[in-house]
């Protein structure tokens, strides 16, 4: 229902029509001056990403039926995206940008504001702004870029290649290096080494220094490979609402790191293990409810029938673990895969946060590992800082120091959210990207209108025994 005053308005613009049936429904009517808004920012949309669906091209001499399904049709994918996450995604409980997109349609063609109201409807933070730009300027120099693929084979440091010159090229251009003194080469070294580990730490992959199949990947993308990704990543932000909890925990799986926002504030970040190709960390939103300490873990089914259907007596004794009413139990200790400290959260998925028995999985760049949960780098640390937080500080030492299982109620609920970005904008304002370990990107990629593109399968340890 539109306010009196704008009702006024929007009188010569909306007509009343009989619908099948005798009920009755409005249809738009639109203006020679709405209908050029309309045109001028479906003409625009690269900034969005959307520049290659050709299902937002329009005819102008169309019906006025036409326009209003293509300006409805726009507004939902600047609003919540193009392609339904819960599609792609099961489960996918993130919160949503849901708008009444009718309505308002209905409001800004009244008020002749079509074009401020679809400028303002995708995401208007800083980030989304960085690679809106970041995506235009790509798409202006791909069509005209000619990149020869560097041939496959294995480069170690030290090694004369006569690949390097092209490989420095890369490296330059990506701002991984400073050309002088290292083009003319044909010897991999430490210098150029060093760049290479650079861009292997920021696409997430072993940093190792040696140019093997997963780098050569990195350093073979084109232009259109990075405008690629970075279409995903504008359409995976406008599907989420658009004011998160000022207080909360966002983990980026695809870069396997934790941020932790207070107030609106960055106040934490972290390193994390997340779930392997297989058990990927589904795209979730729930909150830590409480912490425990010194917490137990009952193994999961779908681990005790698999990885552990046959192991007998003495490695339940060995791992400090026990039958109990036809589970497999692991006591609370050092050793318990869940560590010293576990986040519980709200989900029916069994997704929560917690600790480790094995931390030194987080200096690894491939962290890819678990069965879906998320190990926290320094677990313990956070707890505290999140008890210190909620003033429980008391509460949680007398948890931990009781060495059995205990459990710690927070006052305030903490929402976390399990996001999937390979492409964001690091904390110095550098745009930054990962791989899609989870090959989930391919085709959101289709759906904007990308072709088929050739992806080398990648290889990832298998999930260890813990959740």
């Amino acid at each position: 229902m539109l306010p009196a005053a704008i009702a006024v308005a929007a009188a010569p613009l909306v007509q009343k029509t009989s619908a099948p049936g005798g009920s009755s429904q409005y249809s738009y009517l639109w203006t020679e001056a709405s209908k050029a808004a309309l045109s001028t920012a479906l003409a625009d949309r690269v900034g969005h990403g959307l520049d290659l669906v050709r299902s937002f091209e329009m005819d102008e001499a169309a019906s006025d039926e036409a326009f209003s399904a293509m300006a409805l049709r726009y507004a939902q994918a600047l609003a919540s995206g193009l392609v339904n996450p819960t599609v792609v995604h099961d489960p996918f409980t993130l919160g949503r940008a849901e708008p009444n997109l009718a309505s308002a349609l209905e409001t800004a063609l009244a008020t002749g504001t079509l074009g401020k109201w679809l400028a303002e409807l995708p995401p208007q933070d800083a980030e989304y702004a960085k690679l809106s730009a970041s995506y235009r300027n790509l798409q202006a120099i791909a069509g005209g870029e000619v990149l020869a693929k560097i041939p496959d084979g294995v480069i170690n440091v030290g090694d004369s290649d006569t690949r390097i010159p092209a490989i420095v090229d890369r490296l330059v251009a990506g701002g991984y290096l400073i050309a002088a003194g290292h083009r003319n080469s044909v010897i991999y070294s430490p210098p150029i080494a060093d760049a290479i580990k650079a861009m292997q730490r920021d696409y997430g992959i072993t940093e190792d220094g040696v140019i093997g199949p997963d780098t050569l990947g990195i350093l073979n993308m084109s232009v259109a490979d990075h405008a690629r990704a970075i279409a995903v990543a504008l359409e995976r932000r406008r599907w989420l609402d658009r004011s998160p909890p000022a207080t909360r925990i966002d983990v980026n799986t695809a870069a396997a790191a934790l941020y932790y926002y207070r107030n609106g504030q960055l106040i934490d970040t972290r390193k994390v293990i997340v779930g392997s190709p297989g058990t990927e960390t589904p795209p979730l939103q729930s909150p830590i409810y409480r912490l425990v300490a010194n917490p137990t873990w009952t193994v999961p089914k779908s681990i005790q029938n698999g990885e552990l259907a046959n192991v007998g007596v003495n490695y339940l004794e060995r791992n400090n673990m026990e039958l109990r009413n036809g589970w497999i139990v692991q006591r609370s200790g050092p050793d318990n895969a869940l560590g010293l400290v576990k986040f519980d959260m709200m989900n029916a998925h069994a997704i929560y946060l917690h600790d480790t028995s094995s931390p030194e999985l987080f200096d690894r760049s491939q962290r890819y590992r678990s069965h879906g949960c998320v190990r926290v780098e320094d677990a313990l640390g956070f707890a505290q800082l999140l008890a210190d937080d909620q003033g429980l500080s008391l509460e949680w030492q007398n948890a931990q120091s009781a060495g059995e299982e205990q459990f710690v109620p927070l006052k305030t609920y903490i929402p976390v959210r399990l996001i999937y970005w390979n492409v964001f904008i690091e904390a110095g304002g550098k745009l930054a990207f990962r791989t899609d370990p989870y090959g989930w990107n391919e085709a959101i990629a289709k759906e904007l209108g990308f072709g088929d593109r050739a992806v080398a399968p990648r290889r990832f340890e298998k999930a260890d025994i813990s959740p």
